[in-house]
């Protein structure tokens, strides 16, 4: 009896934690992609940064099936996507070409990351009906990141434009219906 009572305790828990163990796997997943950047493993970097952009797909689809949505996994999930779509993008940018442009280049690589936290923060305090306010930081973070591999495709000036230009988006006010 102790022994069932135990487990369904357990599997309860389990159930009622599964979209936050989501939003630490896409934090995980950005926070080695920021070590794989340092590390100059930038293909590897890349990978985890889809990788993590795939598990943010479905953890708040998971919190509203399950019927476990929260405050607490809101924020998780922002301070999650700081990391893997602010933070990790622009490392993985600055890290393969801006850093050649010594300060400007730093300066809008933390453009971009104080851009990002702002739109997650407006994104936590506001009631979004179903839709966004600005560009999502996840897509923002993806299109940063995908620019990678176009960097022997295009100038460098290039790379700071895109990111001047997604810093600008993400707190920009038009809307976006979310889907």
């Amino acid at each position: 009896m102790f022994l069932s009572d135990y487990l369904d305790y357990t599997l309860k828990k389990l159930k009622a934690n599964t979209a936050n163990i989501l939003t630490l796997t896409n934090l995980s997943l950005g926070g080695f992609s920021v070590l794989t950047t340092l590390k100059e493993q930038l293909h590897i970097s890349l990978l985890l940064i889809f990788l993590a952009a795939f598990v943010d797909r479905f953890d708040g689809a998971v919190a509203r099936k399950l019927n476990i949505e929260s405050e607490l996994g809101k924020q998780l999930d922002s301070m999650s996507d700081i990391i893997s779509f602010g933070v990790a993008p622009a490392l993985l940018i600055y890290q393969s070409l801006l850093h050649e442009f010594g300060a400007p280049g730093a300066f809008f690589t933390i453009l971009y990351i104080g851009c990002g936290a702002f739109r997650l923060a407006r994104f936590n305090i506001t009631e979004n009906n179903g839709y966004f306010s600005g560009l999502p930081i996840t897509a923002a973070g993806v299109l940063l990141t995908l620019s990678y591999l176009t960097i022997h495709y295009f100038p460098p000036q290039f790379f700071i434009f895109l990111m001047i230009t997604l810093s600008f988006l993400m707190v920009e006010t038009f809307k976006l219906k979310k889907i």
